[in-house]
């Protein structure tokens, strides 16, 4: 049976569905009648709800135009014989029949000609399912690696608001490790970028970049007695040290 201190550590696992059967039913138990348990699950619930509309991510948009385009510019190809019903015309039918000797090479050279015009497409194709596919395993190993993170037994979050969306910070002192997700912040303007930062006691330390006002980064670095993480727009590429006023103050609390 699990102790009741040990009960404690199981909110990240129990709201990302990652307790065996027993433990979980012996969890929904202890939650009714712990009060703290039952919050931290809501909060564990909804960071992992925000992770999940943050890397939602639609196929490429260009695949069906450039499909349809292709086959618009590919020519049904008709019968390679004579039609039976000109076979009294002697003249007509040496043609039909010169036209039918030679349709191999007209074939082959539609095939030529369709295969060049569709190259570009081709390849065009390849290259965004190929980077549908990096963008698909990109966001499978960042949800991996959050649900890692909300089932350590210290897993704690720390949510902020900024204009009409929010920030949640998850972390975790045991493992040194945290994460952040971001709800509709603010957008962006053309060039620029949200930037993370450790608070290592009033100095701030860099630790990722957020190129959307709506998406989730694991952060660079330990935490190394961080006090929290803050939240600041920058140039594209990050800087040094923060150029402007926090727009998210995150502590670890």
């Amino acid at each position: 049976m699990t102790t009741a201190a040990d009960l404690h550590t199981l909110t990240g696992a129990y709201a990302a569905h990652a307790l065996p059967d027993p433990e979980r039913t012996e969890f929904r138990r202890h939650l009714e009648r712990c009060p703290a348990c039952t919050l931290e699950v809501q909060e564990f619930r909804a960071a992992l709800a925000r992770l999940g509309a943050a890397e939602t991510a639609d196929p490429p948009s260009r695949l069906e135009s450039l499909v349809m385009a292709g086959i618009g510019s590919v020519r049904q190809l008709g019968p390679s014989g004579p039609d039976p019903s000109d076979q009294d015309d002697g003249a007509r039918g040496d043609r039909r029949s010169r036209f039918a000797r030679s349709w191999p090479r007209l074939a082959l050279a539609a095939s030529v000609a369709a295969a060049i015009s569709l190259g570009a497409v081709a390849v065009d194709q390849h290259q965004d399912a190929q980077r549908a596919q990096q963008q698909s395993a990109q966001v499978e190993e960042q949800t991996a690696a959050f649900s890692h993170l909300l089932t350590a037994p210290d897993a704690k979050t720390s949510t902020a608001s900024a204009g009409p969306g929010a920030g949640t910070v998850v972390w975790s002192q045991s493992r040194g490790q945290a994460g952040f997700l971001a709800g509709a912040l603010p957008s962006l303007t053309e060039g620029k970028v949200y930037e993370l930062w450790f608070d290592d006691a009033g100095a701030a330390r860099p630790a990722g970049l957020l190129a959307t006002s709506t998406g989730s980064v694991l952060l660079k670095g330990p935490i190394d007695g961080a006090t929290g993480v803050g939240v600041t727009i920058e140039p594209a590429g990050g800087s040094l040290q923060p150029t402007g006023l926090p727009v998210l103050v995150l502590p670890f609390n």
